[in-house]
């Protein structure tokens, strides 16, 4: 199957794509996903809509505040894969940090870049809850985060 009709029978097939699919992919987890397989490749959808539309304003948000930790002036989708796995990763993690300590971070202690997010959607909730609109959560700090997220270097060809 070439990339175009691999990208048709996606559209037809997963007519809600998770915003944070790269997250969900390494490892991260979300009880309004579900992984779809389409020929030798995997995709993710989201069983929600409504949950799907929270989701990809926070991500929007995310690469907004994240344009000079990312070093992107201009942002264009799609964006890199390293890239997009910092901002979607990164984000995650930091605004999971953001709730649970709720104060200054260190954002270079020991075993930041493996924490791992449960549930997405639960952690949205939680934070709208908390802190109230997207557009209020606390960026500057999510986006030290996002700036010291490292992406799993490649692995050596034996």
């Amino acid at each position: 199957m070439d990339e175009r009709e691999f990208q048709q029978v996606r559209k037809q097939l997963n007519q809600h794509p998770c915003p944070f699919e790269k997250a969900i992919f390494s490892s991260f987890c979300c009880t309004k996903c579900q992984r779809l397989n389409i020929a030798e490749r995997e995709t993710a959808a989201c069983l929600s809509a409504t949950a799907q539309a929270r989701c990809i304003i926070l991500l929007e948000q995310l690469y907004q505040n994240a344009r000079f930790a990312i070093k992107t002036v201009r942002l264009v989708v799609p964006q890199p894969h390293a890239k997009a796995m910092k901002v979607q990763c990164g984000g995650l993690i930091g605004l999971q940090s953001v709730l649970v300590l709720k104060e200054t971070f260190d954002t270079k202690k020991e075993g930041f870049e493996t924490k791992q997010i449960k549930d997405i959607d639960a952690l949205v909730t939680q934070a709208l809850e908390q802190l109230g609109s997207i557009e209020k959560f606390p960026y500057q700090e999510i986006v030290k985060f996002i700036s010291h997220y490292q992406v799993r270097a490649k692995r050596a060809h034996s």
